[in-house]
């Protein structure tokens, strides 16, 4: 792919000037075969950065890569050294990022017309994979946890209130249909697992770290979903739910109540309607009325109710309460 204007039909193009972006987020090493081709065919490979996590590989290979003293040379140097010979083909070894400098200068003199332009190439030496940075997350959240004075003495009760309010902004974002908002709200919530796991990292009975959670997590994923990993059939959404229920019932199988795992500190609709969904699933038929009397049980008997019809009665009262909340304003004004 050019990265400059072509040079003009007065001047031929002389020699080849290559500019080869990697990654940090593969592993050094990985690079495409195009890039391989073009570093070992290359008369020289300029580097700009020593300590570039590429070099001991490329030359564990046999590619001679220089890091000049002082940088790179300028785009005249370098479309001269491309000339020299009648045409030679230089490598730049960069980052995801290039060397906009470089780039840049090279444009300019391209558009000049003044200048007989060697080829210029941008080669990917390697691309990202997807959540690749993912990485960048982990790394930026150490240094903050060593670095910054606040974070450094965070615990998870700390954090707690943080997560909680991260959530109910999450749905806010949600409900709203705001798309950009969502992204946001979403890396926040990103940001409390990866705070929760760093902090864990630095326990001193028992540490673990993103990667534990993150296997953890896939080890689940698996197990629950026989029908995408296994030989299971599930051909409705109906079945996944089966599939989901039992095989989440052989990993608590220790439970000696289907209450068990049911956060208590959530808020009182969902608490309600989970509870209840429980109950249902297991056939326990237990009627609000039975625990008691008052405003709080009418409240539980509607929440069961709502559950037992297919509505989410949290979801439910807030969107009546956003009603609500609209009306107040219409009154006011």
């Amino acid at each position: 792919m050019n990265t400059t204007p072509p040079p003009s039909s007065a001047h031929a193009a002389v020699g080849r000037l290559v500019l080869l972006t990697t990654t940090h987020r593969v592993a050094p090493g990985l690079l495409s075969w195009p890039a391989w081709e073009v570093l070992r065919a290359a008369d020289r490979v300029l580097c700009a950065d020593a300590a570039h996590p590429q070099l001991p590989y490329l030359r564990e290979a046999g590619v001679r890569v220089e890091v000049p003293d002082g940088g790179l040379p300028d785009a005249h140097a370098l479309v001269a050294e491309c000339a020299r010979d009648g045409g030679r083909t230089v490598v730049v070894v960069a980052t995801a990022e290039g060397e906009p400098g470089l780039t840049d200068a090279l444009a300019r003199l391209a558009g000049s017309g003044r200048a007989d332009m060697p080829d210029l190439e941008l080669l990917p030496g390697s691309y990202d994979l997807p959540g690749a940075r993912l990485l960048d997350v982990v790394e930026v959240m150490d240094r903050i946890r060593l670095a910054c004075p606040w974070s450094a003495r965070r615990t998870h009760h700390d954090l707690v209130k943080y997560g909680v309010e991260e959530m109910y902004e999450l749905v806010d974002a949600i409900e709203a249909g705001d798309r950009g908002e969502l992204r946001e709200e979403l890396g926040d919530v990103l940001l409390q697992v990866v705070f929760h796991a760093r902090i864990a990292q630095d326990d001193a009975d028992e540490p673990f770290a993103i990667d534990d959670v993150a296997g953890t997590l896939v080890t689940k994923l698996v197990h629950r979903h026989p029908h995408v990993f296994g030989d299971d059939v599930a051909e409705t959404a109906a079945d996944v739910e089966a599939h989901w229920r039992r095989r989440k019932a052989e990993e608590k199988h220790e439970r000696t109540s289907v209450t068990e795992g049911v956060p208590l500190g959530q808020p009182a609709l969902a608490l309600a309607a989970k509870l209840a969904s429980r109950a249902r699933a297991a056939g326990i038929a237990v009627r609000p009325e039975e625990c008691g009397t008052g405003v709080g049980y009418r409240l539980l008997e509607m929440a069961v109710g709502a559950e037992a019809d297919g509505v989410d009665p949290e979801s439910a009262l807030r969107a009546a309460a956003h009603v609500y909340r609209d009306a107040i304003r219409a009154a006011e004004g």
